[in-house]
C-alpha cells in the first residue's frame, strides 16, 4: 500500500503562463477563447496570469485545445517528459514536407555545432 507522505499542491501558475504562451502563438485572443469556452475574459485572464484554479474539464480542454503538457507540472521528478514549447514544434513539424525538414535539420545541428564551439 503506497502512504502519502506529504499533500499534493498544484501550482497553477506555470500552467497558466503556458496556456497564456500557446494561446498567444496560435494567434486567439483572450476574447475569442472566452466565446470559445463559455466564460467570460475575466476568468481566462484569471487563470493565466493569476494562477486561478480551473475546473478539470476546463484545464483538459484547454491544454488539449493548446497542446500544453500538463505532465512537467504534475510529474514534475521526471526527465523524459517533452516540455509544451517541445509538443508544439514537434506539432508543426509535422505539417512540413521533408524539403522543409531537411532545412530545420541543418539549422538544428548548426546550432548544436555553435555550442560546440569553444568561447573566444
Amino acid at each position: 500500500m503506497i502512504t502519502q507522505s506529504k499533500k499534493f499542491k498544484l501550482d497553477f501558475m506555470p500552467i497558466g503562463q503556458d496556456i497564456k504562451q500557446a494561446r498567444e502563438a496560435k494567434d486567439v485572443t483572450r476574447e475569442q477563447l472566452a466565446e470559445i469556452i463559455d466564460y467570460v475574459p475575466r476568468h481566462v485572464q484569471a487563470i493565466e496570469n493569476e494562477g486561478q484554479t480551473p475546473s478539470v474539464d476546463l484545464l483538459f480542454q484547454l491544454a488539449e485545445m493548446f497542446d500544453v503538457s500538463l505532465d512537467r507540472h504534475i510529474f514534475k521528478d521526471r526527465d523524459t517528459i517533452k516540455s509544451s514549447i517541445r509538443r508544439r514544434v514537434d506539432t508543426l513539424l509535422d505539417g512540413l514536407t521533408d524539403s522543409d525538414l531537411i532545412i530545420i535539420e541543418a539549422t538544428a545541428k548548426g546550432i548544436h555545432k555553435t555550442k560546440e564551439l569553444p568561447e573566444e
